[in-house]
């Protein structure tokens, strides 16, 4: 097959996972992906772009096939603050969406957060929620919401808080009541992703935590 997909986030924990089954899979020849630094991802099939994500449009004309996939995202910490996550977490993947929907991308398939909701009174959930809202407004045939719990995986960056909280979550996952925070790792997520998006399913589908673990 031919198929080509559009990666952001592509250095991730979520994201350097996806780009490895997309590389390896032979429904696609091509993987375009756009990063802020160097990358080597070190297979002929993935091309790598390094652009200012302050000027996005320049890039548009790259932005085309029949998927996108965004896992990208920060934290406050490596931000700065919240006006520089939302930078990143709203501004930077809508500005990609509305993109890709102009460019007649088949199905979007996002990296979203259990809880996000555009009034919450949460800064991140209320990113996320905004995010969520605005992607699913778009002319997209298909769309796909991803809503992992906490993401366990190698991070180029350090997260002490978040290898905590991980941990944490391990422990009260066998608590009952307490499952549906249970951790899962960027390659679970990546290959339920993969396996949705050659499924083609139309419309708009949402993935809470079980259905993540769900690839049949």
């Amino acid at each position: 097959m031919n198929r080509r997909a559009v990666v952001i986030g592509a250095t991730g924990v979520v994201g350097r996972e996806l780009v490895t089954l997309l590389a390896d899979n032979e429904e696609f020849s091509e993987i375009i992906t756009f990063t802020r630094r160097e990358y080597e991802f070190n297979n002929p099939k993935v091309l790598n772009y390094v652009i200012d994500f302050e000027s996005i449009e320049d890039y548009a004309d790259l932005v085309s096939g029949e998927f996108f996939f965004s896992c990208l995202g920060t934290t406050k910490s490596q931000a700065g603050s919240i006006e520089n996550q939302r930078r990143v977490d709203l501004d930077y993947q809508a500005q990609f969406a509305k993109i890709a929907a102009s460019n007649g991308v088949h199905h979007y398939l996002l990296v979203s957060s259990p809880g996000a909701n555009a009034t919450s009174m949460s800064p991140y959930l209320k990113m996320k929620g905004e995010l969520d809202d605005q992607v699913m407004s778009l002319d997209f045939a298909s769309i796909s919401l991803f809503k992992p719990s906490l993401i366990d995986g190698d991070r180029p960056d350090s997260r002490p808080l978040e290898k905590l909280s991980i941990a944490v979550s391990g422990l009260a996952s066998n608590i009952p009541g307490l499952k549906k925070y249970k951790k899962i790792t960027g390659k679970q997520i990546a290959q339920k992703m993969l396996f949705e998006a050659l499924k083609t399913p139309r419309g708009k589908n949402e993935y809470l935590l079980n259905e993540l673990f769900e690839i049949h």
